[in-house]
Protein backbone atom coordinates (compact mmCIF):
# COMPACT_ATOMS: atom_id res chain seq x y z
CA UNK A 1 0.00 0.00 0.00
CA UNK A 2 2.50 2.14 1.18
CA UNK A 3 4.37 1.96 -2.29
CA UNK A 4 1.05 2.50 -4.23
CA UNK A 5 1.25 5.82 -2.57
CA UNK A 6 4.40 6.89 -3.09
CA UNK A 7 3.98 5.63 -7.01
CA UNK A 8 0.73 8.26 -7.06
CA UNK A 9 2.48 10.95 -5.57
CA UNK A 10 5.49 10.95 -8.25
CA UNK A 11 3.07 10.47 -11.18
CA UNK A 12 0.97 13.32 -9.94
CA UNK A 13 3.31 15.40 -7.58
CA UNK A 14 0.28 18.56 -7.85
CA UNK A 15 -1.19 16.41 -4.99
CA UNK A 16 1.41 17.78 -3.11
CA UNK A 17 0.59 21.34 -4.36
CA UNK A 18 -1.57 23.55 -0.54
CA UNK A 19 -0.87 20.33 1.37
CA UNK A 20 2.35 18.55 3.71
CA UNK A 21 5.68 18.64 1.63
CA UNK A 22 8.47 17.20 3.26
CA UNK A 23 11.99 18.79 1.45
CA UNK A 24 15.36 18.57 1.84
CA UNK A 25 15.58 22.38 2.94
CA UNK A 26 12.69 24.35 3.75
CA UNK A 27 11.32 26.77 0.39
CA UNK A 28 10.68 29.77 2.64
CA UNK A 29 11.42 30.74 6.29
CA UNK A 30 9.69 33.44 7.63
CA UNK A 31 11.15 35.39 10.75
CA UNK A 32 8.51 37.20 12.75
CA UNK A 33 9.62 39.99 15.35
CA UNK A 34 6.88 40.97 17.78
CA UNK A 35 7.56 44.61 18.99
CA UNK A 36 7.50 44.43 23.04
CA UNK A 37 5.52 40.60 23.23
CA UNK A 38 6.04 39.74 27.21
CA UNK A 39 5.65 35.82 27.18
CA UNK A 40 2.24 35.97 29.72
CA UNK A 41 0.45 37.66 26.65
CA UNK A 42 0.35 33.91 25.66
CA UNK A 43 -1.41 32.42 28.44
CA UNK A 44 -3.39 35.89 29.88
CA UNK A 45 -5.02 36.31 26.50
CA UNK A 46 -5.55 32.69 25.41
CA UNK A 47 -8.89 32.12 25.80
CA UNK A 48 -9.96 34.86 23.28
CA UNK A 49 -7.14 33.56 20.47
CA UNK A 50 -8.76 31.10 17.53
CA UNK A 51 -7.51 28.07 17.22
CA UNK A 52 -5.88 28.89 13.50
CA UNK A 53 -3.02 31.60 14.91
CA UNK A 54 -0.93 31.72 18.31
CA UNK A 55 -2.47 28.59 19.33
CA UNK A 56 -1.80 26.66 16.46
CA UNK A 57 1.64 26.95 16.66
CA UNK A 58 1.64 26.55 20.65
CA UNK A 59 -0.10 23.17 19.60
CA UNK A 60 1.79 21.71 16.84
CA UNK A 61 5.24 24.04 16.83
CA UNK A 62 7.94 24.01 19.75
CA UNK A 63 7.95 26.76 22.37
CA UNK A 64 10.91 27.85 23.98
CA UNK A 65 9.21 29.26 27.63
CA UNK A 66 12.81 30.88 28.76
CA UNK A 67 14.32 33.02 25.87
CA UNK A 68 16.43 35.86 27.15
CA UNK A 69 18.16 39.03 26.14
CA UNK A 70 21.65 38.67 27.80
CA UNK A 71 22.14 41.81 27.25
CA UNK A 72 21.79 45.15 27.70
CA UNK A 73 20.00 48.09 27.05
CA UNK A 74 16.68 46.26 25.64
CA UNK A 75 15.57 48.38 22.79
CA UNK A 76 14.06 47.60 19.02
CA UNK A 77 16.93 48.23 17.24
CA UNK A 78 19.57 45.72 19.12
CA UNK A 79 16.75 43.50 18.83
CA UNK A 80 16.57 42.90 15.60
CA UNK A 81 20.31 43.09 15.30
CA UNK A 82 20.89 40.52 17.76
CA UNK A 83 18.24 38.48 16.78
CA UNK A 84 19.33 37.97 13.02
CA UNK A 85 23.46 38.26 13.77
CA UNK A 86 23.34 35.57 16.59
CA UNK A 87 25.60 37.76 18.74
CA UNK A 88 25.06 41.15 21.18
CA UNK A 89 26.22 44.81 20.87
CA UNK A 90 29.79 44.31 21.88
CA UNK A 91 30.12 42.87 18.52
CA UNK A 92 27.44 43.99 16.16
CA UNK A 93 27.44 47.76 17.51
CA UNK A 94 24.00 48.44 17.49
CA UNK A 95 23.73 49.66 21.05
CA UNK A 96 21.00 51.60 20.69
CA UNK A 97 17.86 52.92 18.77
CA UNK A 98 20.19 56.17 19.12
CA UNK A 99 23.46 56.71 20.54
CA UNK A 100 26.37 59.08 20.86
CA UNK A 101 28.75 58.35 18.32
CA UNK A 102 32.37 59.46 19.74
CA UNK A 103 34.28 59.75 16.04
CA UNK A 104 31.09 61.88 14.62
CA UNK A 105 31.13 63.45 18.30
CA UNK A 106 26.91 63.78 17.99
CA UNK A 107 23.85 61.70 18.58
CA UNK A 108 23.44 59.04 15.79
CA UNK A 109 19.79 56.70 14.61
CA UNK A 110 20.58 53.27 14.12
CA UNK A 111 19.90 53.05 10.88
CA UNK A 112 20.30 56.77 9.51
CA UNK A 113 22.43 57.00 6.22
CA UNK A 114 22.85 60.38 4.42
CA UNK A 115 24.73 58.70 1.75
CA UNK A 116 21.16 57.08 0.15
CA UNK A 117 17.71 58.88 -0.84
CA UNK A 118 14.26 57.52 0.03
CA UNK A 119 12.51 55.58 -2.94
CA UNK A 120 8.87 55.60 -2.76
CA UNK A 121 7.23 58.43 -0.51
CA UNK A 122 6.11 61.88 -0.67
CA UNK A 123 9.49 63.44 -0.49
CA UNK A 124 12.15 61.57 -2.05
CA UNK A 125 14.68 63.68 -0.39
CA UNK A 126 12.82 63.04 3.15
CA UNK A 127 14.88 61.43 6.12
CA UNK A 128 12.57 59.09 6.42
CA UNK A 129 13.77 56.92 3.67
CA UNK A 130 17.63 57.55 4.23
CA UNK A 131 17.97 54.63 5.89
CA UNK A 132 20.16 51.49 5.52
CA UNK A 133 22.35 48.86 7.03
CA UNK A 134 25.94 51.07 6.71
CA UNK A 135 25.78 50.88 10.86
CA UNK A 136 25.32 47.14 11.39
CA UNK A 137 29.14 45.94 11.74
CA UNK A 138 28.95 41.68 11.47
CA UNK A 139 26.61 39.63 8.59
CA UNK A 140 23.02 38.39 9.69
CA UNK A 141 21.86 34.84 9.55
CA UNK A 142 20.08 36.14 5.88
CA UNK A 143 23.43 37.69 4.77
CA UNK A 144 25.12 33.77 5.11
CA UNK A 145 21.93 32.74 3.14
CA UNK A 146 22.19 34.58 0.69
CA UNK A 147 26.16 34.17 0.34
CA UNK A 148 25.54 30.42 0.42
CA UNK A 149 23.19 30.51 -2.49
CA UNK A 150 25.25 32.74 -4.84
CA UNK A 151 23.18 35.36 -3.31
CA UNK A 152 19.97 33.44 -5.31
CA UNK A 153 18.25 33.51 -2.16
CA UNK A 154 15.43 36.22 -1.80
CA UNK A 155 16.01 38.35 1.03
CA UNK A 156 13.22 40.75 2.35
CA UNK A 157 12.37 43.09 5.39
CA UNK A 158 9.04 44.49 6.47
CA UNK A 159 8.08 46.27 9.14
CA UNK A 160 6.36 49.81 9.98
CA UNK A 161 9.73 50.63 11.25
CA UNK A 162 12.99 51.30 9.32
CA UNK A 163 14.92 49.53 11.49
CA UNK A 164 12.71 46.87 12.11
CA UNK A 165 12.88 45.84 8.43
CA UNK A 166 16.65 46.86 7.77
CA UNK A 167 18.48 45.39 10.55
CA UNK A 168 17.09 42.08 9.96
CA UNK A 169 17.19 41.55 6.32
CA UNK A 170 20.78 43.01 6.49
CA UNK A 171 23.44 44.32 4.08
CA UNK A 172 22.73 42.44 0.90
CA UNK A 173 19.20 42.03 1.46
CA UNK A 174 17.04 41.80 -1.87
CA UNK A 175 15.21 44.96 0.04
CA UNK A 176 14.03 46.15 3.24
CA UNK A 177 10.52 48.04 3.47
CA UNK A 178 8.80 50.38 6.37
CA UNK A 179 5.79 52.51 6.73
CA UNK A 180 6.32 55.89 5.23
CA UNK A 181 3.40 57.97 8.01
CA UNK A 182 3.19 60.87 6.14
CA UNK A 183 2.32 59.40 2.57
CA UNK A 184 0.53 55.86 3.96
CA UNK A 185 2.86 54.40 1.47
CA UNK A 186 5.66 51.67 2.05
CA UNK A 187 9.02 52.81 1.06
CA UNK A 188 13.02 51.36 0.66
CA UNK A 189 15.91 53.47 -0.09
CA UNK A 190 18.31 53.61 -2.83
CA UNK A 191 20.89 50.81 -0.71
CA UNK A 192 18.66 48.06 -2.04
CA UNK A 193 16.97 49.12 -5.05
CA UNK A 194 16.19 52.28 -7.41
CA UNK A 195 12.63 52.09 -7.78
CA UNK A 196 9.83 50.22 -6.03
CA UNK A 197 8.79 47.26 -8.10
CA UNK A 198 4.87 47.04 -9.34
CA UNK A 199 3.64 45.43 -6.64
CA UNK A 200 4.16 47.29 -3.97
CA UNK A 201 3.12 50.21 -6.72
CA UNK A 202 -0.10 48.96 -6.77
CA UNK A 203 -0.27 47.95 -3.19
CA UNK A 204 0.05 51.99 -2.46
CA UNK A 205 -2.50 52.82 -4.88
CA UNK A 206 -5.25 51.08 -2.86
CA UNK A 207 -4.65 53.34 0.31
CA UNK A 208 -4.82 51.17 2.82
CA UNK A 209 -4.03 53.20 5.78
CA UNK A 210 -6.66 55.74 4.54
CA UNK A 211 -9.64 52.95 4.75
CA UNK A 212 -8.13 52.27 8.36
CA UNK A 213 -8.17 55.36 9.72
CA UNK A 214 -11.64 56.46 8.10
CA UNK A 215 -13.74 54.43 11.03
CA UNK A 216 -13.38 54.93 15.00
CA UNK A 217 -11.24 51.76 16.60
CA UNK A 218 -13.20 50.04 18.53
CA UNK A 219 -12.88 46.35 20.29
CA UNK A 220 -13.12 43.47 18.46
CA UNK A 221 -14.73 41.52 21.08
CA UNK A 222 -17.61 42.73 23.76
CA UNK A 223 -15.64 44.84 25.63
CA UNK A 224 -17.14 43.35 28.95
CA UNK A 225 -15.13 40.08 27.99
CA UNK A 226 -11.68 41.88 28.45
CA UNK A 227 -11.31 40.80 31.96
CA UNK A 228 -7.96 40.45 31.62
CA UNK A 229 -7.21 43.73 31.50
CA UNK A 230 -7.47 47.02 33.59
CA UNK A 231 -11.39 48.60 33.14
CA UNK A 232 -11.25 51.26 30.05
CA UNK A 233 -10.95 54.53 31.93
CA UNK A 234 -7.55 53.59 33.34
CA UNK A 235 -4.97 56.42 35.20
CA UNK A 236 -1.94 54.48 33.75
CA UNK A 237 -3.18 55.06 30.23
CA UNK A 238 -2.52 58.15 27.69
CA UNK A 239 -4.71 59.03 25.23
CA UNK A 240 -4.50 59.89 21.61
CA UNK A 241 -3.36 63.92 21.21
CA UNK A 242 -7.05 65.39 20.56
CA UNK A 243 -8.94 62.68 22.90
CA UNK A 244 -10.29 64.00 26.40
CA UNK A 245 -10.06 60.29 27.65
CA UNK A 246 -7.84 57.12 26.59
CA UNK A 247 -11.87 55.12 26.16
CA UNK A 248 -13.05 53.15 23.58
CA UNK A 249 -14.16 53.87 20.64
CA UNK A 250 -11.25 55.53 19.85
CA UNK A 251 -12.25 58.45 17.25
CA UNK A 252 -9.62 57.68 14.49
CA UNK A 253 -11.38 59.65 11.74
CA UNK A 254 -11.11 63.08 13.72
CA UNK A 255 -7.70 62.12 15.16
CA UNK A 256 -6.15 60.84 12.57
CA UNK A 257 -4.98 65.28 11.53
CA UNK A 258 -2.46 65.37 8.55
CA UNK A 259 -0.87 62.12 6.97
CA UNK A 260 -1.45 58.68 8.43
CA UNK A 261 0.99 58.36 11.07
CA UNK A 262 -1.69 57.01 13.33
CA UNK A 263 -2.50 53.52 11.93
CA UNK A 264 1.24 52.74 13.67
CA UNK A 265 -0.71 53.32 17.19
CA UNK A 266 -3.26 50.97 16.19
CA UNK A 267 -3.66 47.25 15.82
CA UNK A 268 -4.38 48.15 11.97
CA UNK A 269 -0.82 48.57 11.28
CA UNK A 270 -0.32 44.61 12.06
CA UNK A 271 -2.89 44.36 9.65
CA UNK A 272 -1.21 46.60 7.21
CA UNK A 273 2.10 44.71 7.81
CA UNK A 274 0.68 41.54 7.47
CA UNK A 275 -1.06 42.18 3.92
CA UNK A 276 2.34 43.93 2.47
CA UNK A 277 4.12 40.64 3.24
CA UNK A 278 1.65 38.43 1.75
CA UNK A 279 1.65 40.88 -1.14
CA UNK A 280 6.03 40.68 -1.11
CA UNK A 281 5.97 36.79 -1.12
CA UNK A 282 3.32 37.00 -4.06
CA UNK A 283 5.09 39.53 -5.79
CA UNK A 284 8.27 38.54 -5.55
CA UNK A 285 7.61 34.80 -6.00
CA UNK A 286 9.23 33.72 -2.57
CA UNK A 287 9.20 30.18 -1.95
CA UNK A 288 8.91 29.14 -5.76
CA UNK A 289 11.50 26.90 -5.98
CA UNK A 290 14.47 25.03 -4.71
CA UNK A 291 16.34 27.86 -3.33
CA UNK A 292 15.41 28.77 0.36
CA UNK A 293 14.00 32.53 0.67
CA UNK A 294 13.85 34.83 3.59
CA UNK A 295 10.91 37.01 4.86
CA UNK A 296 11.52 38.98 7.84
CA UNK A 297 8.59 40.58 9.39
CA UNK A 298 8.21 42.90 12.43
CA UNK A 299 5.03 43.70 14.29
CA UNK A 300 5.69 47.00 15.21
CA UNK A 301 1.69 48.57 15.91
CA UNK A 302 1.69 45.92 19.02
CA UNK A 303 5.06 48.03 20.66
CA UNK A 304 3.17 51.68 19.87
CA UNK A 305 0.18 50.64 21.68
CA UNK A 306 2.58 49.39 24.75
CA UNK A 307 4.39 52.16 25.21
CA UNK A 308 0.87 54.19 25.23
CA UNK A 309 -1.15 52.32 26.93
CA UNK A 310 0.86 50.13 28.97
CA UNK A 311 0.56 45.98 29.16
CA UNK A 312 -2.73 45.79 31.44
CA UNK A 313 -4.86 48.05 28.77
CA UNK A 314 -7.71 47.00 26.91
CA UNK A 315 -6.39 48.29 24.07
CA UNK A 316 -3.23 45.92 24.53
CA UNK A 317 -5.31 42.98 24.95
CA UNK A 318 -7.38 43.97 21.57
CA UNK A 319 -4.51 44.31 19.90
CA UNK A 320 -3.17 40.58 20.56
CA UNK A 321 -6.82 39.37 19.80
CA UNK A 322 -6.53 40.86 16.52
CA UNK A 323 -2.77 40.17 15.69
CA UNK A 324 -3.80 36.63 16.17
CA UNK A 325 -6.22 36.94 13.43
CA UNK A 326 -3.40 38.28 11.33
CA UNK A 327 -0.95 35.56 12.32
CA UNK A 328 -3.92 32.87 11.53
CA UNK A 329 -4.27 34.88 7.99
CA UNK A 330 -0.45 34.33 7.83
CA UNK A 331 -0.32 31.31 8.45
CA UNK A 332 -3.06 29.99 6.31
CA UNK A 333 -1.96 31.67 3.34
CA UNK A 334 1.49 30.15 3.69
CA UNK A 335 -0.31 26.98 3.57
CA UNK A 336 -1.87 27.60 0.52
CA UNK A 337 0.97 29.49 -1.02
CA UNK A 338 4.10 27.28 -0.33
CA UNK A 339 2.58 24.09 1.39
CA UNK A 340 2.26 23.14 4.75
CA UNK A 341 6.05 21.60 5.99
CA UNK A 342 7.61 23.39 2.88
CA UNK A 343 7.76 26.45 5.00
CA UNK A 344 9.64 27.13 8.81
CA UNK A 345 8.69 30.25 10.57
CA UNK A 346 9.82 31.17 14.12
CA UNK A 347 7.94 33.98 16.25
CA UNK A 348 9.83 35.51 19.14
CA UNK A 349 10.15 39.41 20.29
CA UNK A 350 12.85 41.90 19.96
CA UNK A 351 12.14 43.09 24.03
CA UNK A 352 9.49 42.58 26.37
CA UNK A 353 7.95 45.79 28.83
CA UNK A 354 7.76 46.27 32.08
CA UNK A 355 4.88 47.31 34.53
CA UNK A 356 3.75 50.65 35.00
CA UNK A 357 5.47 52.07 37.97
CA UNK A 358 2.90 54.26 38.95
CA UNK A 359 0.38 51.23 38.97
CA UNK A 360 3.13 49.67 40.79
CA UNK A 361 3.49 52.12 43.48
CA UNK A 362 0.00 52.21 44.20
CA UNK A 363 -0.24 48.46 44.89
CA UNK A 364 2.82 49.26 47.43
CA UNK A 365 5.29 47.20 45.23
CA UNK A 366 8.90 48.90 44.60
CA UNK A 367 9.12 51.33 41.89
CA UNK A 368 9.81 54.84 40.80
CA UNK A 369 10.82 57.47 38.08
CA UNK A 370 13.85 58.69 37.23
CA UNK A 371 15.03 62.47 36.12
CA UNK A 372 17.63 62.47 32.74
CA UNK A 373 17.64 66.06 33.59
CA UNK A 374 18.24 66.22 36.98
CA UNK A 375 20.92 63.37 36.56
CA UNK A 376 22.77 65.12 34.01
CA UNK A 377 22.72 68.40 36.30
CA UNK A 378 24.14 66.51 38.59
CA UNK A 379 26.68 65.47 36.14
CA UNK A 380 27.74 68.76 35.18
CA UNK A 381 27.91 69.92 39.14
CA UNK A 382 30.33 67.35 39.99
CA UNK A 383 32.50 67.86 36.84
CA UNK A 384 32.63 71.68 37.92
CA UNK A 385 33.30 71.34 41.50
CA UNK A 386 36.30 68.34 41.09
CA UNK A 387 37.63 69.84 38.05
CA UNK A 388 36.17 73.10 36.77
CA UNK A 389 35.34 71.45 33.89
CA UNK A 390 31.45 70.60 33.15
CA UNK A 391 31.82 70.55 29.62
CA UNK A 392 33.63 67.34 30.34
CA UNK A 393 30.21 65.73 29.44
CA UNK A 394 29.48 65.46 26.22
CA UNK A 395 25.87 63.35 26.42
CA UNK A 396 23.54 61.38 28.55
CA UNK A 397 21.81 58.68 26.73
CA UNK A 398 20.25 55.30 27.48
CA UNK A 399 21.47 55.84 31.26
CA UNK A 400 25.11 56.10 30.19
CA UNK A 401 27.38 59.04 30.55
CA UNK A 402 29.45 60.06 27.40
CA UNK A 403 32.50 61.83 28.56
CA UNK A 404 34.81 64.16 26.47
CA UNK A 405 38.16 61.79 26.43
CA UNK A 406 39.87 63.83 24.03
CA UNK A 407 39.61 66.87 26.38
CA UNK A 408 39.89 64.96 29.54
CA UNK A 409 43.70 63.65 27.86
CA UNK A 410 44.65 67.43 26.65
CA UNK A 411 44.00 68.43 30.36
CA UNK A 412 46.39 65.50 31.58
CA UNK A 413 43.93 63.78 33.44
CA UNK A 414 42.82 60.06 33.77
CA UNK A 415 39.54 58.93 31.92
CA UNK A 416 39.53 55.95 34.11
CA UNK A 417 40.00 57.83 37.08
CA UNK A 418 36.77 60.50 36.57
CA UNK A 419 34.93 57.70 35.40
CA UNK A 420 35.63 55.62 38.72
CA UNK A 421 34.91 59.06 41.07
CA UNK A 422 31.83 59.98 38.62
CA UNK A 423 30.05 56.84 39.23
CA UNK A 424 30.53 57.09 42.88
CA UNK A 425 29.21 60.31 43.28
CA UNK A 426 26.06 59.58 41.04
CA UNK A 427 25.10 56.50 43.19
CA UNK A 428 25.28 58.27 46.35
CA UNK A 429 23.69 61.67 44.58
CA UNK A 430 20.58 60.06 43.06
CA UNK A 431 17.82 58.18 44.51
CA UNK A 432 16.99 54.41 42.59
CA UNK A 433 20.71 54.25 41.46
CA UNK A 434 21.61 50.42 42.17
CA UNK A 435 24.89 50.02 40.42
CA UNK A 436 27.58 52.05 38.42
CA UNK A 437 29.67 50.49 36.01
CA UNK A 438 32.16 52.29 34.11
CA UNK A 439 34.12 51.60 30.59
CA UNK A 440 37.25 50.95 31.77
CA UNK A 441 36.08 48.35 34.07
CA UNK A 442 33.91 46.73 31.34
CA UNK A 443 36.89 46.61 29.35
CA UNK A 444 39.57 45.28 31.69
CA UNK A 445 37.66 42.17 33.28
CA UNK A 446 35.27 40.30 32.60
CA UNK A 447 31.75 39.69 35.06
CA UNK A 448 29.87 37.13 36.16
CA UNK A 449 27.17 38.77 37.87
CA UNK A 450 24.04 38.47 35.77
CA UNK A 451 22.84 42.10 35.27
CA UNK A 452 26.57 43.36 35.13
CA UNK A 453 27.18 40.73 32.55
CA UNK A 454 24.45 41.90 30.12
CA UNK A 455 25.34 45.41 30.41
CA UNK A 456 29.18 44.56 29.44
CA UNK A 457 27.59 42.22 26.58
CA UNK A 458 25.79 45.55 25.12
CA UNK A 459 28.87 47.87 25.84
CA UNK A 460 30.48 48.33 22.47
CA UNK A 461 33.81 50.64 22.82
CA UNK A 462 33.07 54.13 20.30
CA UNK A 463 29.26 53.44 20.80
CA UNK A 464 28.48 53.22 24.65
CA UNK A 465 29.53 55.67 27.35
CA UNK A 466 31.99 55.83 29.98
CA UNK A 467 30.21 55.27 32.64
CA UNK A 468 27.12 53.05 32.72
CA UNK A 469 23.97 53.78 34.94
CA UNK A 470 21.96 50.66 36.68
CA UNK A 471 18.80 51.74 37.99
CA UNK A 472 16.60 49.48 40.51
CA UNK A 473 14.02 47.20 39.33
CA UNK A 474 10.68 49.04 38.32
CA UNK A 475 12.46 52.17 38.00
CA UNK A 476 12.54 54.23 34.51
CA UNK A 477 12.58 57.78 33.03
CA UNK A 478 9.21 59.55 32.73
CA UNK A 479 7.04 57.99 30.37
CA UNK A 480 3.62 58.96 28.60
CA UNK A 481 1.23 61.32 29.65
CA UNK A 482 1.45 65.39 31.20
CA UNK A 483 3.07 63.70 34.20
CA UNK A 484 5.10 60.98 32.47
CA UNK A 485 3.39 58.43 34.32
CA UNK A 486 1.13 56.51 31.93
CA UNK A 487 2.06 53.56 29.82
CA UNK A 488 5.40 51.48 30.11
CA UNK A 489 8.77 51.00 28.37
CA UNK A 490 11.99 49.20 28.19
CA UNK A 491 15.74 49.12 28.49
CA UNK A 492 16.63 47.45 31.13
CA UNK A 493 18.52 43.86 31.76
CA UNK A 494 16.04 42.84 34.32
CA UNK A 495 13.14 39.91 33.30
CA UNK A 496 10.69 42.24 32.51
CA UNK A 497 12.46 43.55 29.67
CA UNK A 498 14.88 40.34 28.75
CA UNK A 499 12.34 37.46 28.97
CA UNK A 500 10.39 37.08 25.63
CA UNK A 501 8.62 34.49 23.40
CA UNK A 502 10.32 32.22 21.10
CA UNK A 503 8.06 30.06 19.06
CA UNK A 504 9.26 27.43 16.27
CA UNK A 505 6.79 25.88 13.80
CA UNK A 506 7.00 24.67 10.16
CA UNK A 507 9.66 22.68 8.33
CA UNK A 508 11.37 19.72 10.32
CA UNK A 509 10.03 21.12 14.12
CA UNK A 510 8.92 19.15 16.54
CA UNK A 511 6.09 19.65 18.85
CA UNK A 512 6.99 20.16 22.17
CA UNK A 513 8.25 22.64 24.39
CA UNK A 514 11.17 23.61 26.82
CA UNK A 515 11.60 25.40 29.82
CA UNK A 516 15.99 25.42 29.67
CA UNK A 517 17.33 29.15 29.20
CA UNK A 518 17.86 30.02 25.61
CA UNK A 519 19.61 32.94 24.69
CA UNK A 520 18.23 35.47 21.87
CA UNK A 521 21.32 35.08 20.04
CA UNK A 522 20.91 31.23 19.88
CA UNK A 523 17.76 31.66 16.88
CA UNK A 524 20.62 32.62 14.08
CA UNK A 525 22.91 29.16 14.91
CA UNK A 526 20.14 27.76 15.33
CA UNK A 527 18.95 28.17 11.62
CA UNK A 528 21.97 27.88 10.23
CA UNK A 529 22.51 24.41 11.69
CA UNK A 530 18.80 23.71 9.94
CA UNK A 531 19.91 25.48 6.73
CA UNK A 532 23.06 23.89 6.57
CA UNK A 533 24.80 27.44 5.53
CA UNK A 534 27.72 29.23 7.91
CA UNK A 535 27.08 31.09 10.95
CA UNK A 536 27.00 34.87 10.77
CA UNK A 537 30.47 35.93 11.12
CA UNK A 538 30.43 37.58 15.07
CA UNK A 539 28.17 34.60 16.34
CA UNK A 540 28.66 33.78 19.69
CA UNK A 541 25.13 31.99 20.17
CA UNK A 542 24.59 28.04 20.46
CA UNK A 543 22.16 26.45 18.81
CA UNK A 544 19.22 24.65 20.31
CA UNK A 545 19.90 21.21 21.00
CA UNK A 546 15.92 20.44 21.05
CA UNK A 547 15.95 21.44 17.49
CA UNK A 548 19.17 20.50 15.72
CA UNK A 549 20.16 16.61 16.54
Amino acid sequence: MRNIIILILLIFPFLLDGQSQITSRPKLIVGIVIDQMRPDYLTRYNNKFGDSGFKRILKSGFYCRNTQFNYAPTYTGPGHASIYTGTTPSLHGITGNDWYDQLAMDTVYCTQDTSVRAVGGEGKEGKEGMMSPHRLLTTTLTDQLRLSTQMKAKVIGISLKDRGAILPAGRSADAAYWYDGKSGNWITSSWYRNDLPKWSHEFNDRKWPEQYLSKPWNTALPIKEYYESDPDDSPYEAAFRGEAKPVFPHDLPALKGIGYDLVRRTPFGNTLTKDFALSAILGEKMGADSIPDFLCVSFSATDYVGHQFGPNAIETEDTYIRLDRDIADLLTFLDNRIGQGAYLLFMTADHACMENPKHMLDHKLAAGFSNPTIIKDTIRYFLKEKYGKPEYLQCYINDQVHLDEALILQDKLSVCTIERELGNFLRKSITGIMDIVTACNLQEEEYNELFRNRIQKGFHTGRSGNVCLLFSPGWTDPLYGGDGTQGTTHGSPYPYDAHVPLLWYGWHIPAGATADEVNITDIAPTLSFLLNITLPNGCTGKKINALVK
